[in-house]
């Protein structure tokens, strides 16, 4: 347990683009060994495609919804109680559902194999925009187990 104060997180700066603070997040997810231009082109690639897809739609609303779509709302933590280790329904703050559903699309579109990461990318978020896909999969997998473990909540603290 932390005896002093706990440290600000420091806010993303909006992107150029889009202006928005959750494009900033995606492309610092999407980032490898420090190449943000590169990640920049991947995302704003995978936006392009999105407006195409979507016949024309506003593609951070389309981006915005799929994320909504994929965010936990209640996850397990792991509990030591007594000798014993329990998995303790939890509810996720909002931060923390943000970046959870973030990684999620971004580690299943990387795991598309055989395409580019733009159509990837644009591919897993059209598949969370219309509630499918494996982000979606990963959070239902999530609530699941959080109510599986619902009589273990008196240990939460």
């Amino acid at each position: 347990m932390r005896r002093r104060k706990s440290e600000k997180k420091a806010p993303f700066a909006a992107d150029a683009r889009y202006g928005s603070v959750l494009v900033t997040h995606l492309v610092n997810i999407i980032m490898h060994r420090g190449k943000k231009s590169t990640a920049q082109r991947m995302v704003y690639g995978a936006l392009d495609a999105i407006k195409e897809q979507s016949g024309g739609q506003d593609p951070l609303e389309v981006f915005q919804t799929a994320l909504d779509n994929a965010k936990p709302k209640v996850e397990v933590k792991s509990r030591r109680v007594g000798g014993a280790t329990y998995q303790v329904p939890m509810e996720v703050e909002e931060g923390r559902q943000t970046s959870l559903a973030l990684r999620w699309i971004v580690d299943f579109a990387r795991a598309r194999k055989g395409q580019p990461m733009e159509r990837a990318l644009a591919g897993e978020v059209m598949d969370a925009f219309k509630g499918q896909g494996n982000a979606i999969r990963k959070r239902d997998e999530t609530h699941k187990m959080a109510q599986a473990n619902k009589a273990f909540a008196h240990y939460r603290w």
